[in-house]
């Protein structure tokens, strides 16, 4: 456990370095579990993760010591259970401006939280949440972000992409998890404050193939459609031939190309 220079107001203040780890958001949940004290703002960074998950329990593969791998501990008990993808949304922007200070053009969200540079895959962000009743105890929010990689699995080749691909040079790990802290705090504070209306905006405005004619997969059926909105429960809406339709996560599947 260590103090920070982190710009910040407590989002990284508490910075605990690990060399390896299954999973940050698991050494959380392990502190937790076992009534650890726990400083909101509480940031786990791992130098290799060896069993990191993604969205719907996709593996995130990373290589040692070249990304950044970390989780962040925050309290929105502020939030109304239904509300959750609202702090999904306050996460996301906060990394999409942290990067932009990096790369000037391209960087977006793709629905629901990865990070993509043009049609490629940067990070992504995991939160799991913690309820106590009706109200939140806790969410631990992981996030998986390529910096240093240049290589990438097969499979992977054509759909990767890292900040050292894009900028051409290595970029100081730390001073990007400065800048994601900082960013991902702003914009938890501006969450908290209830200008939900504003975030859902801001949020969809930055997406991936917003307001786009593309193609997606829908139960094995192509069709083809503009994202024009996201629901505060996190449904993402496309308009088709017309008419809004409402999706929830993993029933629609991006097809990468636009019409």
């Amino acid at each position: 456990m260590q103090n920070n220079t982190f710009s910040t107001l407590f989002v990284g203040q508490n910075l605990i370095k690990l060399l390896e780890v299954d999973s940050t958001n698991n050494f959380i949940k392990d502190l937790v579990s076992n009534s650890e004290p726990l400083t909101e703002g509480t940031v786990i960074m791992a130098d290799h993760q060896f069993a990191g998950r993604g969205q719907q329990s996709n593996v995130w593969r990373t290589e040692p010591g070249l990304n950044l791998t970390f989780s962040l501990y925050l309290k929105p008990a502020f939030l109304a259970i239904p509300q959750q993808f609202l702090l999904n949304m306050a996460v996301s922007i906060g990394i999409r401006n942290a990067l932009q200070i990096f790369i000037k053009e391209g960087v977006k969200i793709k629905w629901p939280n990865d990070i993509y540079h043009n049609d490629r895959k940067m990070g992504g962000v995991l939160i799991e949440n913690m309820l106590a009743g009706s109200t939140f105890k806790a969410s631990i929010i992981g996030i998986g972000l390529n910096v240093n990689q240049c290589i990438f699995a097969p499979e992977l080749a054509d759909r990767a992409t890292s900040m050292k691909v894009i900028l051409q040079e290595d970029v100081n790990l730390i001073r990007v998890l400065a800048e994601i802290c900082s960013n991902i705090e702003k914009q938890y504070l501006r969450l908290k404050s209830g200008n939900y209306k504003e975030l859902l905006n801001d949020y969809v405005s930055g997406l991936y193939k917003f307001d786009t004619l593309a193609s997606y997969r829908q139960n094995g059926e192509i069709i083809e459609g503009k994202i024009v909105s996201v629901t505060e429960a996190g449904m993402l809406v496309l308009l088709i031939n017309g008419e809004k339709k409402e999706y929830n996560f993993k029933e629609i599947e991006f097809l990468n190309h636009t019409i």
